[in-house]
């Protein structure tokens, strides 16, 4: 049984046990958090498509830990104009498993 799930703007697929990095969430590790934005649901071949979300699916998770991504530069640069710049940022995350799904 997998599951596809959006937090954050983003779409993870899920099942049982996984560990997923999504966007920061406010919790505080080993604390249980509840996504609720199920696109899709397999159960062993019997597929459950919502629109846009599957009524009465949830799946619940445990924060494992909080961490930052890989440092990511942004360069802007104008040409024959003497104008350069360099930024980065590190993106939050937030680490979570899988617990259970409920379909």
């Amino acid at each position: 049984m997998y599951c596809i799930v959006e937090h954050g703007g983003f779409q993870f697929k899920v099942s049982e046990g996984d560990t997923v990095n999504v966007p920061l969430i406010d919790a505080e590790a080993g604390s249980e958090v509840t996504l609720e934005k199920v696109l899709m649901v397999d159960n062993d071949g019997d597929v459950t498509v919502g629109t846009p979300t599957v009524e009465g699916a949830e799946v619940k998770a445990k924060v494992v830990n909080h961490g930052k991504g890989p440092k990511i530069l942004v360069m802007k640069k104008m040409r024959r104009k003497d104008y350069k710049r360099k930024n980065g940022h590190r993106q939050d995350f937030t680490e979570v498993q899988v617990t259970s799904i409920t379909a």
